[in-house]
């Protein structure tokens, strides 16, 4: 587990940002992202329109699409949050699968077969992917089985993002010499956003959003809807002065003097993401150094910043 080691000592000034769960409503919303059980029928992109209706928003997109049969966990951002939803595409992915076999096979060798698909692995994108077909490397961080059922296999993988499993059973039947596909598939985490915590359907949307507006209840949205700072849990964080927020906002580089703490996992050349001292979600950025540099040095830009998530004039201009 991360820890956050300190380079600097600062407050904040209460007049100017809000920490994530106490913003307004109406911020709160534009602000958020949902973690939803997508159910089996609909495309993503329906899924996108139909929480757009219901909240009665401008923008919502998807982090990570999810064929029309497959269910289970699709992370939606609310209009400025479509952006750091983005930030979930590269991020892994964990499924529960359901292979069948095509002719009877013994336990044993499908398990010798499933043990050997895991690290890296060579994929070619199915025929329907949305992608060109050319031969890619996918590391398959753990792929574990649940239960063998006859020539029905069910099992959980964690993966990386980009990852077919739909290719991944059809390659395992080839293995094993007797042909497989994929008959059913649940995703049960992206990143931060997993089954078990803080999933929701479509009704439960809906009945939040009647709440807020026939009743003037924000509990229901406040607890189904989730600040945008959620999608970047899996980064490495770092925690600047107020004031360098502004400067970030406009699109500046993080330099040594504007940091107050970070991540002790902070390598050279990754993603990380750059948050107020309230817990906002800034930017994100690329790291030019790793953590025990940072801690020593004194100036000179830190932080590549890549994509800006906070909107200008939020904190005060305090740089030239």
């Amino acid at each position: 587990m991360e820890k956050l080691m300190f380079k600097s000592e600062a407050t904040t000034n209460p007049k100017y940002g809000f920490e994530p769960q106490n913003r307004h409503i109406e911020e709160y919303i534009s602000q958020g992202v949902i973690n939803l059980d997508k159910p089996s029928g609909p495309t993503s992109h329906e899924i996108d329109s139909w929480v757009r209706r219901i909240l009665n928003v401008e923008k919502t997109g998807h982090g990570g699409t999810l064929d029309p049969k497959v269910t289970g966990v699709l992370p939606i951002g609310i209009d400025s949050a479509t952006r750091v939803i983005q930030l979930l595409i590269s991020a892994p992915k964990e499924y529960v699968c359901l292979m069948t076999l095509h002719k009877d096979v013994d336990e044993e060798k499908i398990i010798s077969i499933i043990n050997e698909f895991q690290g890296k692995i060579y994929q070619t994108p199915p025929v329907k992917s949305a992608v060109k077909r050319e031969l890619r490397v996918r590391n398959i961080y753990h792929s574990n089985i649940l239960e063998i059922d006859n020539r029905d296999v069910l099992f959980r993988i964690n993966c990386e993002a980009g990852t077919y499993v739909r290719t991944y059973c059809h390659d395992i039947g080839e293995a094993l010499g007797v042909g497989a596909h994929m008959a059913e598939l649940r995703r049960t985490k992206a990143s931060s956003f997993t089954e078990e915590k803080d999933l929701i359907t479509l009704q439960d949307l809906t009945d939040a959003f009647y709440y807020w507006k026939e009743e003037n209840n924000e509990e229901y949205l406040r607890k189904y809807i989730l600040p945008m700072e959620r999608a970047a849990d899996y980064l490495p964080k770092v925690i600047i002065k107020d004031s360098a927020v502004d400067a970030i906002c406009h699109g500046a580089n993080l330099a040594a003097g504007g940091i107050i703490a970070i991540s002790d996992n902070i390598e050279k050349d990754i993603d990380v993401a750059i948050f107020t001292l309230k817990g906002e979600l800034v930017a994100s950025a690329k790291s030019l150094l790793a953590t025990e540099e940072i801690l020593s040095s004194t100036s000179g830009i830190i932080f590549d910043t890549k994509k800006v998530f906070m909107k200008t004039g939020i904190y005060p201009m305090m740089w030239k």
